[in-house]
């Protein structure tokens, strides 16, 4: 915020500079100088602006897809969302939390290295109540979790990571598999205590409880697609491919599409004086010759070359050539 001088601090500092006590040029030359900053190496910086942009988009996506399947998972109103996305020391996460929380720890292939999606107690056993038949409030005093509980909360839990996959879809195709469900955050070292991780923390509201829920990436893990999270790669990824089930079920739909085709002996103009006094027996003179192909083509496209004949007593037309794109164009022949 920039401070605002008062009158009589201005008047002081047109009075100093006529007197000679403060020199103009001097306060240029500060200004220009080069300002130090400094820099703490125990938090380095490896993610940029440009990073925790993507990563906030990606997961304001998760959040969204969580929302949806906890609401339908608890029948109740669930609302979560993205507070902050913010890069510190592993061993400074691992001071922030809880000593007793939910900490599921997962690989999503093909990344290397694990992660943690941590969920604050409050809302864990909120949940379980939930699912259990209760009105979903979190216990007044935090216990060491049951057999019971614990198999609750790696189903639920494990299928939040299909929530992960889709909301990364948009960088890399990802398969998270749940590897562990731990309670105490010292029992949990994934990776050194001064690698730097990105932290996303999601504001959770179950009923009436309220919580946080925590998703810990290591940089070491998505260090090799780091350049997917800049913003010239979302633009460029716009351009969507198509994959290859889609292709597979557009050529399935194509190959049913109906298609006429129709085999012409020749053509020939008469006025309508001539049409009105047709009758049987009459003759039409064509503009092929009778030694030359039929044209046979596919909708309105000529596309091939035949000649007519019969089987089992039905007409039928034998393809005799193939046309080529240059060639596919009607010739006329004169007697």
């Amino acid at each position: 915020m920039v401070d605002v001088l008062s009158q009589s601090e201005i008047d002081a500092l047109l009075a100093a500079l006529s007197s000679g006590e403060m020199d103009a040029e001097e306060l240029k030359k500060e200004e220009t100088q080069r300002k130090i900053r400094s820099y703490e190496f125990k938090r380095a910086v490896r993610f940029s602006k440009d990073h925790i942009r993507s990563l906030t988009r990606i997961h304001e996506n998760f959040a969204r897809f969580l929302t949806t399947y906890f609401s339908a998972q608890l029948r109740t109103f669930v609302q979560i969302s993205v507070v902050q996305v913010e890069q510190l020391p592993y061993d400074e996460f691992i001071r922030s939390i809880p000593k007793m929380t939910i900490l599921n720890i997962f690989e999503a292939e093909p990344l290397e290295g694990r992660m943690v999606l941590e969920v604050h107690p409050n809302v864990a056993f909120a949940m379980v109540d939930r699912l259990l038949g209760g009105q979903g409030t979190a216990p007044s005093k935090i216990h060491s979790l049951t057999e019971i509980e614990t198999t609750i909360m790696e189903r639920i839990f494990g299928r939040t990571l299909e929530s992960l996959q889709e909301a990364w879809k948009t960088v890399i195709d990802i398969s998270p598999r749940m590897e562990a469900l731990e309670t105490n955050p010292q029992f949990m070292q994934i990776v050194s205590p001064n690698e730097t991780i990105a932290l996303i923390s999601l504001s959770t509201k179950i009923g009436d409880t309220t919580g946080m829920i925590n998703l810990c990436i290591p940089h070491v893990v998505i260090e090799p697609i780091m350049s997917r999270l800049s913003v010239h790669h979302w633009f460029v990824s716009q351009k969507k491919t198509r994959a290859p089930e889609e292709v597979e079920v557009l050529k399935s739909r194509v190959s049913k599409a109906k298609l006429s085709i129709v085999a012409e002996l020749g053509q020939s103009s008469i006025n309508i004086q001539e049409f009105l006094g047709l009758s049987v027996g009459d003759v039409i003179a064509l503009n092929k010759p009778i030694t030359a192909g039929l044209d046979i083509k596919v909708g309105d496209k000529l596309k091939y070359i035949g000649s007519a004949g019969s089987i089992r007593e039905r007409l039928a037309v034998q393809i005799d050539q193939v046309l080529s794109e240059s060639e596919g164009v009607e010739e006329s022949y004169d007697e």
